[in-house]
This record gives structure tokens, sequence and C-alpha cells, in this order.
């Protein structure tokens, strides 16, 4: 049977749902449709055989982005004609595999998770950290400020490198320790930055937060996303580890947006990532899903 890889075409957008998936990973699982994603016909590519779609993926990026950020959906019948997509699709980006929180209990969703990280990887994908996604929603209350740090407005960029840049040292996220790895602390500090510029929220949110003493001990940066209010970044410097500290700034965080109109917040952190883990339980946020990202 002929095997056909392509992108789709303006109009054919009922080719991505005609594969038939029962909906308990990935994006389908949290009850969203491939339609609300806006995704862009060139960045989702199908399988056919003999004119059936056996498989799918779908790149996001952007409104203003040439290039995707991550790769959203990934979904077969035939697990051959999925390596060979992700293979032959011209596009590159993070594949991130969104689960809910019991997938490893339930047969049915570990087996569908499963099959979609063998065909990822066997396509050259590497995995490299599971996550936490949270949702905080006002019936979770919102805990109080705790009033160790003051908390200051961001006056320019180079403020937030030199931040990013010590914040960094050490770091427990897997992303950042890549970037470290590969290409050192000013990278990895450029890439942070750089992924604040390109969310559309306002720079006047972010702060810079301080001990008593005066001493720089944290940035707490709350944001949007293009579709919620999300706690953008939680960074401790090395020297104030330890001090629970984390947990200061994501009040802050939460408390920013709230100000701002928020009903719901999303932030995740790496599962290894205990002490953001503790200041995310803490402060009342629960575990809506789990994510793995492959590179």
């Amino acid at each position: 049977m002929s095997l056909t890889i392509r992108a789709l075409l303006p109009g054919e957008e009922h080719l991505f749902d005609s594969l038939p998936d029962p909906g308990l990973v990935g994006f389908a699982a949290f009850g969203e449709t491939y339609a609300a994603g806006e995704y862009r016909p060139e960045w989702t590519w199908i399988a056919e055989r003999d004119g059936v779609v056996v498989a799918r993926a779908a790149w996001w990026g952007g409104p203003e982005d040439t290039e995707p950020k991550t790769l959203d959906w990934f979904d077969f019948t035939d697990a051959d004609a999925a390596v060979q997509l992700l293979k032959e699709a011209p596009l590159h980006a993070e594949y991130w595999l969104r689960l809910p929180p019991n997938w490893r209990e339930d047969k049915d969703i570990h087996e569908a998770a499963l099959t979609r990280l063998s065909a990822a990887e066997a396509a050259g994908f590497k995995r490299l950290v599971e996550r936490y996604r949270y949702r905080w929603t006002p019936d979770c209350g919102l805990p109080e400020r705790p009033g160790q740090l003051d908390f200051q407005p961001v006056e320019d960029d180079q403020q937030i490198f030199e931040a990013f840049r010590q914040i960094n040292q050490g770091s427990l996220d897997a992303h950042v320790r890549k970037t470290v790895e590969q290409s050192g602390l000013d990278a990895s500090a450029q890439e942070e930055l750089d992924i604040l510029r390109w969310l559309p929220s306002p720079r006047d949110w972010w702060r810079l937060a301080y001990t008593p003493s005066g001493e720089l001990a944290g940035i707490s940066i709350p944001a949007r996303n293009y579709k919620n209010p999300i706690i953008g970044y939680i960074g401790v410097l090395p020297a104030h580890r330890g001090n629970g500290y984390a947990y200061d700034l994501l009040v802050e965080a939460t408390h920013i947006l709230v100000e701002n109109g928020a009903d719901r917040v999303i932030a995740a952190t790496d599962q290894p990532n205990f002490p953001m883990a503790r200041a995310f339980a803490k402060a009342g946020y629960p575990v809506s899903e789990h994510r793995i990202d492959l590179a």
C-alpha cells in the first residue's frame, strides 16, 4: 500500500480530524481540538495510505513566529508511517506530550503514551524531562504575601539578563541545564530573556526581589501566553537558595495576575525540581496534568 506524507492544504483541516483517536493523551485528552488551536496548514502534516489518514502531526507557533515552537499533536494508527512522517516533515521543535496525572496507573492511557513516545524516539527525538503542569483558580485560595522580600519593577533587560546568568548556575531545570552544557551561561540567560520578550504580556509585571538588606534574591515573572495567564518564571539566586524564597516569588506573581483580572493561572515545573514543586503545593496550586518533553 502506497504511503503519502505531506502538509495539509488550506481547506483540508477535516483530514486531520479523520484519524480515529480515543483522545486518551495529548491535547485531545484535555478537551482541546485541532481547530481551536489555530494551527497553520503548512505546519500540519499527515501520512496517508491509499487516501486514508494513518498518522498526523501538528506544530504550533505564535502569530509572528516564522518557525514552530512545539509539536503539539502526534497521533497515528500506523506506527511506521508516524515515524516516517516525523522524519520527512521539515519542521523542528520539541514534542510536548500532555498526560493525565494518572497516566501510569491507567493501562490504556499508559499504552497510548508509550506508543507515542516510542515512535517519537524512533524518529530521533530524545526524552528530556517530565513536568508537572498546574492550574490555579480562585477556588484554590489566594495565599497571603509572606512579606519577606521587597519587590521592585525591572528597569532594563540587562538586570534580568544578569539575574538569569546567576540563577542558571546550578539550575534544576532540564532545559536550562541542556543549554548551559551546550552553549554556556550567557546563551542560557539570553534564551530565557528571549522567551519573556516573546510573551504577549506587559513588561511592567516583571519583578526583582530583594532581601531586607538589599541583596537581589530572585525574580518573579507573571505573564500571559497566547491562551492563559501564566507563571512565566520563578528563580532564586544561588546565594539565597534554601530560604524558601521560591514560595514568596510565586505568591507575588499570583497576586499580580489576580490584580490584573486573571481567573486562572497556569504554571509548570520539572518533576525533579523538588523545591519549586513544594512551593506550588504550599501555594495551593493543584497538579492538573503531567507533560513529557522530547527534544
